[in-house]
């Protein structure tokens, strides 16, 4: 089996020997060892990595963070934090850039494969995910065809929840026969959920459907959901931790 290679971003030399030492107890290929951002994109770029453990506090700065932006924007590769701090600041910017894990200063060896693990194993699943939407796509025409196949079979109606029902006619949806006022992205969202009752719809595919415009994300998402969510006589809409939301068939 091919051992999983790790580039280690860390300032400090005790600190980045043991990592060192460590993954490589554990099986992995340290191919590289920077102490700065610069050369880590250098050995990014040669050795194309599994993963990579950034410090936070690189320089005693914030390098860390910056260097994790340009790897989230450039490169396809997951990466997790190594800090010290603890300070919400930091915490919040970190955040920010979405990274795989977390681990705090000193590090456990046995918590640290852990970490490493569920950051490869998340990644794959997003990877997985991704190619799933290019073959899963729903466009408005699939969308209506799904519509049509749940509908009442002498009306336009296509009931859902207990006393929820969507008039595809109208493209507007019922509680108890009164019309529920949503916003034309709340309206997609819900026809969304309707079509697909009992599966799970991605943040992906409801960034795909919802948004025609760039720059949602899965919190433009949640944002919509919320909303949503207040406007609902009863909470229909469920979680799918970490993949999206559904409504029970």
């Amino acid at each position: 089996m091919q051992k999983q290679k790790v580039i280690i971003i860390e300032d400090d030399e005790i600190t980045s020997l043991n990592l060192n030492m460590s993954l490589q107890k554990h099986g992995y290929s340290v191919v590289a060892v920077c102490d700065n951002a610069e050369q880590a994109k250098n050995k990014i770029q040669t050795h194309n990595p599994d993963v990579l453990i950034i410090d936070i506090s690189l320089k005693e700065s914030n390098d860390g963070i910056e260097l994790a932006k340009s790897i989230k924007e450039k490169y396809n590769i997951p990466f997790i934090y190594l800090t010290s701090y603890s300070d919400e600041a930091t915490i919040n910017q970190a955040k920010q850039t979405e990274p795989y894990g977390y681990i705090v200063k000193p590090f456990d060896p046995n918590s640290l494969h852990a970490t490493i693990q569920m950051a490869l194993f998340k990644y794959q699943v997003e990877n997985n995910r991704k190619e799933d939407i290019h073959t899963l796509k729903i466009d408005k025409t699939n969308l209506e065809k799904l519509l049509y196949s749940r509908k009442e079979s002498n009306k336009p109606i296509v009931p859902f929840g207990d006393d929820y029902h969507l008039d595809i006619s109208i493209c507007e949806t019922f509680y108890q026969n009164k019309k529920i006022k949503l916003t034309k992205k709340e309206n997609a969202f819900l026809r969304l959920l309707v079509a697909q009752l009992g599966v799970v719809v991605t943040f992906e595919q409801a960034m795909n459907y919802v948004w025609d415009e760039n720059g949602a994300t899965e919190n433009s998402v949640r944002t919509l959901v919320w909303r949503l969510r207040n406007k609902l006589a009863t909470d229909i809409i469920k979680n799918a931790s970490g993949m999206g939301y559904y409504i029970e068939e």
